[in-house]
């Protein structure tokens, strides 16, 4: 088995680098040109709390699709699971993570699962709070606390653009109000889910929500359980069948971890019991995965042995 050191996680971006030619950045997100689209960076985190980095790992990104991690764990927390699944499922699906067909081509019209868009937002108007500014606030500072970032901020230039660029979502979420799905504020749960879209990350950042999870829900100041493992388990799972949009299914054989991606090229792992993984590499496949590095993800978990299905 590889052994992980500074030098081999060098080599390894290294290797995966070139896999950024087959990918195009999102243009969408402010600030996003081609001059982003070779970059590639990671950090590693253990549970004994060795970190490891390499490449460009220090390259701030909106957190774009890894917020859903975020929102089902506050949900899940609100409401507990039973109630969270009766308004969304938790099946992967074929279709592109914003399709809107699927909503209305089977037999029930709720999203297949949280980690697709329309998911996402009906899961984001489960998150308890008086208003979209106080549940945004408990969105943040679980995000502050859980990653020892206290300076994580919401860049207001991709919130606008979100915003601007957001008629697929709108529809998406005014499609579940006509069936029942979301009965909240269209308006408020729309809001909150570009706000978490667009709080800006590094891979740091990423690795430690990826080690939250990795060491059961706890904070990493006082060991207190934030979250329950039961809660934990649904997350991870729901990671592992659904995190990589349409691609889930070949990471789940590829990498075999828990894994969720964002259209910004980022990507959360998490390895139970052993640490968690941040990657950014901005360019993007036509499925929303970070080409370089998806290809890194896998590398990873091979070299080092962490497929959760087994050592080779």
């Amino acid at each position: 088995m590889q052994e992980l050191t500074t030098q081999y996680l060098e080599e390894a971006i290294e290797d995966s680098k070139p896999y950024a030619s087959s990918g195009n950045v999102n243009m969408n997100i402010p600030d996003f040109d081609e001059t982003m689209k070779d970059k590639l960076g990671v950090s590693i985190i253990t549970t004994d709390q060795d970190c490891y980095t390499a490449g460009e790992y220090n390259q701030y990104v909106p957190m774009q699709s890894t917020s859903k991690i975020i929102g089902l764990m506050l949900a899940l927390q609100d409401f507990g699971k039973d109630r969270v699944f009766q308004t969304v499922g938790m099946e992967p699906m074929g279709d592109f993570f914003n399709s809107i067909s699927q909503l209305e081509s089977y037999d029930t019209s709720k999203p297949f699962n949280p980690m697709i868009n329309a998911g996402a937002i009906a899961t984001a108007a489960l998150i308890k709070g008086q208003s979209v500014e106080n549940r945004f606030d408990r969105y943040m500072n679980f995000l502050k606390e859980i990653t020892e970032h206290e300076d994580l901020q919401m860049s207001e230039d991709i919130y606008e653009a979100e915003k601007a660029n957001g008629a697929r979502n709108r529809s998406l979420a005014y499609f579940m109000q006509s069936t029942g799905t979301l009965v909240t504020d269209v308006e408020e749960a729309l809001d909150l889910y570009f706000r978490m879209n667009s709080v800006m990350m590094c891979c740091g950042d990423f690795a430690r929500i990826g080690l939250f999870l990795a060491r059961g829900g706890r904070s990493p100041n006082s060991e207190e359980k934030l979250i329950p493992s039961h809660h934990l388990r649904t997350v991870k799972a729901i990671m592992m069948t659904s995190g990589m949009y349409n691609s889930s299914g070949h990471y789940a054989v590829e990498a075999g971890i828990p894994c969720k991606s964002g259209v910004s090229g980022s990507i959360i792992g998490s390895i139970p019991g052993r640490m968690g993984i941040g990657v950014i590499g901005p360019a993007i496949d036509e499925k929303g995965n970070s080409t370089a590095g998806g290809a890194l993800i896998k590398k990873l978990s091979q070299d080092l042995n962490l497929n959760m299905f087994g050592i080779d």
